[in-house]
């Protein structure tokens, strides 16, 4: 199946987590046919650092920022997903390290009408500091300061029991997760009525399956490591989840508020 994808990461005023991501996909074992970083208003110092990466990037590179007005994910995911050439949606967040084989993982297991998801390991605070001194990118399942290191497990035979699966599953995270383009236009994106941390992929894949679009876990494969960070603030979260259960209660397929406004820039 020749099929086109676009790696979509968002990014927020951590450039050097950024720089490990980068250095991570230019490893990967096949690459995406594009990356596009989705920036919610970082500073100047994150577009010198992709200025830097584009030069030899071995793929296209490109940048989407909009102003810094608060927490605004959705927003600008919804922005870099409607200019995205792909067909089909690899995304990450701008802190996961992506084992070398993250994107050939992902698209050997694509199918219609279904969603992936992957496993993420977590690297701990101690070993921060010496992460990004030595720029460490790649990781075995002794590797130190791993948190959660049996999820880093790389065993892409017993990957194949997993099966499509018409619920949601709690272990879905945002931060390891693909779709086709299309799946996600036809659920209008991201909700931008929610603001802030927490829910947002929730809501999101919960349209998806409402609309016949179920997903599979890429148990033992697929793996990103996720840069530890203090936690970000959830202010928001009782709203959106308020908004994720009227989407479950009212089997929602469409937000109102979406990709579709961005689609014809």
């Amino acid at each position: 199946m020749n099929i086109s994808t676009t790696l979509v990461l968002p990014t927020y005023n951590w450039p050097q987590a950024l720089e490990l991501v980068l250095l991570s996909i230019k490893k990967q074992t096949k690459l995406p046919d594009e990356v596009i970083i989705a920036d919610d208003g970082s500073k100047k110092e994150t577009q010198f650092l992709i200025e830097k990466f584009q030069n030899n990037f071995p793929t296209p590179l490109k940048h989407v920022w909009h102003e810094d007005t608060g927490s605004k994910k959705e927003v600008i995911l919804n922005k870099a997903i409607a200019k995205a050439k792909g067909d089909y949606i690899i995304q990450i967040d701008g802190d996961c390290i992506v084992h070398k084989r993250f994107v050939e993982d992902h698209i050997s297991a694509i199918e219609k009408n279904m969603y992936l998801f992957g496993s993420r390991v977590n690297i701990k605070e101690h070993v921060v500091s010496d992460i990004f001194k030595n720029k460490k990118i790649e990781f075995s399942f002794f590797s130190k300061g791993l948190k959660k290191r049996p999820r880093g497990l790389y065993i892409p035979f017993l990957a194949k029991r997993y099966k499509p699966q018409p619920m949601m599953s709690k272990k879905l995270r945002g931060c390891n997760l693909s779709y086709w383009k299309k799946d996600f236009i036809a659920v209008n994106g991201y909700n931008e009525d929610l603001i802030g941390w927490g829910r947002d992929d929730t809501e999101l894949i919960l349209r998806m399956v409402h609309n016949k679009v179920y997903g599979k876990r890429l148990k033992f494969r697929g793996i990103v490591y996720h840069i530890w960070h203090k936690v970000a603030s959830r202010d928001g979260l009782n709203e959106n989840h308020k908004i994720a259960m009227e989407t479950i209660r009212k089997k929602r397929v469409w937000c109102n508020n979406g990709i579709d406004k961005y689609l014809n820039d």
